[in-house]
């Protein structure tokens, strides 16, 4: 077998992206610099020729955002194209070029899937660690893009490759456990119409955000039908021209607002609520996995050293999990990393559960025994 060569540990699996995609996050990013770039040329045809100065700032703007367009959407690729994944028998490592970052296998607490919906079988996989809670929490995560198979990657990290079956993102998370391993119990998250209201500090600032957004589109409509009166007054060359350019672009920037807008209320309110709706939780004799849409949670029962019911803001039990890894006891009451609220992924928590009872019990005797 081969040896790694900065760790010097034999290699157990290696692998690079199999889908080399920019993240949703940045080409959004680049969606709204080529607006931006399209929206400055509107004003410096207004700027030449209505008001017949120099529009050299907005051209400058507009090929700035053109080009910093082009840099989101390129660069991300060709840098996660250079990216290798390698298992040795105690690390997960991942290499971009010179660059590389590895996590000790036997210190991940749980890993969350992300399956790609336009590519079969493919998707990311990252590995998280339980760390303290307090002044000493931080955050220790691996993420492996594009991957094939990520469950059988999971698997082969775990040290269960013999037992787990082939790699179907197809097939739900219960029809991909492992050989003779047995569901115990599942459920359904079950929230009320409360889930649709905002719970946390971050869920409340983007809604503020949103309200401001909305503002800022009132009052560049109150105020853009004064100034396209004022410009159809000015003598020009081609006075249309300056009328339409102008239109075009304030109306372009009050979509771009609301567009955002819109987004960031559904990101925090009705997203959140629809995902409660879709979550699925099993616990078997050996893992407690968590599904919804294309994303997974699997966590062993064996890092669970404690469980704490609290009653949801919806009527039900919302059931939390701490964990343990090496000298990183998690204590927090809110699971894994003491976050307040709700998060936009998944974390080892049963949220509006009715039968909380009965889990807990059952994940409990584990622990006992």
């Amino acid at each position: 077998m081969r040896r790694d060569s900065l760790f010097d540990e034999r290699i157990v699996w290696q692998g690079r992206p199999e889908v080399v995609q920019t993240p949703p996050f940045l080409r959004a990013l680049a969606g709204v610099s080529f607006v931006m770039a399209t929206i400055s040329l509107c004003f410096a045809a207004v700027i030449a020729v209505a008001l017949d100065t120099s529009a050299t700032p907005p051209l400058a703007f507009a090929v700035w955002c053109l080009a910093l367009g082009v840099v989101l959407l390129k660069l991300p690729r060709r840098w996660l194209a250079e990216a290798r994944y390698v298992v040795t028998d105690t690390r997960v490592i991942v290499k971009y070029g010179p660059f590389s970052r590895s996590i000790d296998r036997g210190a991940i607490s749980f890993a969350r899937i992300y399956w790609n919906p336009d590519a079969p079988n493919t998707g990311d996989l990252e590995v998280v660690r339980a760390v303290p809670t307090g002044a000493l929490r931080r955050r220790l995560r691996l993420r492996l893009p594009g991957v094939l198979a990520p469950d059988r990657v999971w698997a082969i990290i775990r040290g269960a490759e013999a037992v787990a079956p082939a790699g179907k993102g197809e097939r739900t998370v219960g029809e991909r456990l492992d050989e003779g391993e047995r569901i115990v119990w599942t459920a359904r998250s079950r929230p009320s119409a409360r889930a649709f209201i905002p719970h946390s500090q971050r869920e409340w600032v983007l809604l503020a955000v949103a309200l401001f957004l909305l503002a800022g589109v009132g009052r560049m409509v109150l105020r853009g039908v004064p100034a396209i009166e004022r410009i159809a007054t000015i003598e020009s060359p081609v006075p249309g021209l300056s009328i339409v350019a102008l239109s075009f672009g304030m109306g372009l920037a009050a979509l771009l607002m609301l567009t955002i807008a819109s987004y960031v209320v559904y990101d925090a309110v009705i997203r959140p609520g629809l995902l409660a709706k879709e979550t699925r939780y099993l616990v078997t004799d050996k893992r407690v996995l968590i599904q919804r849409r294309c994303e997974e949670l699997h966590l062993d029962r064996a890092r669970i050293v404690d469980v704490i019911e609290a009653p949801s803001r919806d009527g039900y039990r919302d059931v939390f999990l701490v964990l343990d890894g090496p000298k990183a006891r998690a204590v927090a009451t809110s699971g894994a990393f003491g976050e307040l609220g709700r998060g936009p992924h998944l974390r080892p928590v049963f949220e509006s559960v009715d039968d909380a009872e009965s889990v807990s019990r059952i994940l409990r005797l584990r622990h006992a025994a």
